[in-house]
């Protein structure tokens, strides 16, 4: 009798899809508007499962497609809810591709998509939370709330790089011997009918299909600057303004943006009009898209310049230099995994809600893990390591008689860590980033192989619970800052990632845990030191408890 396989996920969706010549263009290629059609269908109703009620695309998050997709070939689409929140959920989409005749897979996408369940007359629903079973889907909860975060900054983002750095992107870019193609040239206004099959069971236009027009007419302004048959690349995160229905008339507008040596954005909008023809038109969505033209050999070719408009077109041209700036940055720190982040990102304006994001979302995965293993267990103090990769991580707990909250506020702050780490012998907070990150200079008491003492530029990022059962968290990684170079009198240290989850217990009680992912030159000394590593923990850990106990009365009278 086989055994029994895992139990699925009860909002897991899956859809497979015959690539037909009815879906591709003129390259036998599927069409990407068709693709984002199929994604958004696929997690809609994973959406709808969880809620039970009717479902719409609130946002989706940046996509890269990593691979095109030929006649004949299938599409695999698999979705899934990752956490509901109050009455929006996110929905996790992987992409992948199947050959048929060689067997092969390849991964197309990944993506994240937002939904809000609707009740009658298009009331919001309050949704059931969701509970994770798998490591998998305990990360992917997790970190939820982190991706929900940075949505809701994503504008202030090139607002802040635009206003800090206008000197980045105040200049239009010029090129000798290269004419330049007018924006105005590129420009594509395109009119479509919202029919029945367009639409849910609401009356509602499908999030896809929408996103399927605003590509048709992208891939028309990006050709009509390169006169060539052009790739899409990436889609920038975007947010649905409000919906539409069935006989709206939906006018899609695009333009190109800003070109660069081998990829163009354009920008493209849809707005919304009743058969009256009324003069204000409501505006649903805007996109930004990002396009490669590839020669024979699949190499991205050389571009024409773009030359912008007075006033709008120069404000658009400005801020696409910015948002590939963003994108660049959004890519390299959240896209990409953990083991392939350099332990010291350089901060700046540009990239500091990612890093934020990374340092937190990466102890919130350490945290999920599953194998952690019972190392050693010295009266209330309990530490655990785990073995993956090239990676040896560790994990100290103990409950403490102390409000989480008062644990929180006292453990955020390094200024004060030396009063209980006897590894620490100072940190200074060169940067108030906002509330919840800061920035300190920290100097070790212990001396390195070159008999100096080690130092950090570390990046501290706090956070309270999103809903009830989430820790508050507080993560720290190592970040570089050109006001802080290493010195020749310290030895420049780097941490990956570490950090203290606290979880209340009860009013006054808390499980205070520390974990630690030691970095690859770690492992050597820790492997002949398992006991006095053990040892060492426990002591600083132990101290840790009795600086929370004395000085939690100092905090309430503060407070």
């Amino acid at each position: 009798m086989a055994s029994p396989s895992p139990a699925c996920n009860p909002t897991e969706v899956q859809m497979s899809q015959l690539v037909l010549p009815c879906h591709t263009n003129h390259r036998g290629e599927l069409s990407t508007g068709q693709l984002l059609k199929w994604i958004d269908t696929t997690a809609c109703l994973s959406a709808e499962r969880h809620a039970g009620c009717p479902c719409v695309t609130a946002s989706m998050d940046d996509i890269y497609f990593e691979h095109t997709i030929s006649v004949g070939q299938v599409v695999n689409i698999k979705a899934k809810v990752n956490r509901a929140f109050n009455s929006s959920m996110e929905v996790g989409i992987q992409v992948s591709y199947e050959d048929l005749c060689s067997g092969k897979h390849c991964s197309i996408c990944k993506a994240y998509a937002t939904f809000v369940a609707q009740g009658p007359s298009g009331s919001k629903v309050k949704l059931k939370p969701l509970t994770p079973q798998t490591e998998e889907e305990k990360i992917e909860y997790s970190i939820a709330a982190e991706r929900r975060r940075m949505r809701l900054v994503h504008k202030d983002t090139l607002k802040d790089l635009l206003s800090r750095s206008p000197c980045e992107t105040g200049t239009l870019e010029t090129r000798v011997g290269s004419a330049a193609v007018p924006a105005e040239k590129t420009r594509v206004e395109s009119v479509e009918l919202v029919l029945p099959p367009h639409a849910n069971h609401q009356g509602n236009t499908f999030g896809g299909q929408i996103m399927a027009w605003m590509e048709n007419v992208a891939t028309i302004a990006a050709s009509r600057l390169c006169h060539a048959h052009p790739t899409l690349r990436a889609i920038e995160m975007f947010h649905f303004r409000g919906p539409s229905q069935v006989g709206d008339r939906l006018v899609l507008k695009a333009i190109v943006n800003n070109a660069f040596k081998n990829s163009m954005e354009v920008g493209v909008c849809a707005e919304a009009y009743g058969q009256e023809m009324s003069i204000s038109r409501r505006h649903i969505n805007s996109a930004f898209m990002t396009f490669v033209v590839l020669d024979q050999e699949g190499r991205p070719c050389t571009l024409p310049m773009v030359a912008p408009e007075p006033g709008d077109g120069e404000r658009r041209y400005r801020e696409a230099s910015a948002r590939k700036k963003i994108r660049l940055d959004r890519k390299y720190v959240v896209s990409c995994k953990q083991t392939e982040v350099p332990l010291s990102v350089p901060w700046d304006q540009s990239n500091k809600v990612y890093l934020s994001y990374n340092n937190v979302s990466a102890l919130k995965t350490l945290v999920a893990k599953a194998n952690w293993a019972l190392a050693s267990e010295k009266g209330k103090v309990r530490m655990y390591t785990l073995e993956e990769d090239k990676f040896l991580s560790f994990r100290i707990e103990m409950s403490v008689h102390i409000a989480a909250g008062q644990a929180f506020s006292l453990l955020s702050d390094l200024r004060r860590r030396h009063e209980w780490d006897r590894h620490y012998a100072s940190a200074e907070l060169v940067q108030q980033v906002d509330d919840d990150d800061m920035i300190y200079h920290v100097v070790s008491q212990k001396l390195s192989s070159e008999n100096k003492p080690q130092d950090f530029v570390i990046l501290a990022s706090r956070r309270k619970p999103c809903s009830k059962g989430d820790p508050y968290v507080v993560a720290f990684r190592s970040v570089t800052l050109p006001t802080h170079p290493a010195s020749a009198g310290f030895t420049r240290g780097e941490t990956l990632c570490s950090g203290f989850c606290i979880w209340p217990e009860s009013e006054e009680t808390s499980k205070v845990a520390y974990y630690n992912q030691a970095t690859p030159g770690y492992l050597n000394y820790v492997t002949t030191n398992v006991a006095g590593l053990s040892s060492d923990f426990c002591a600083t850990f132990k101290a840790c408890e009795k600086f929370l106990l004395k000085n939690k009365e100092d905090l309430i009278v503060r407070l």
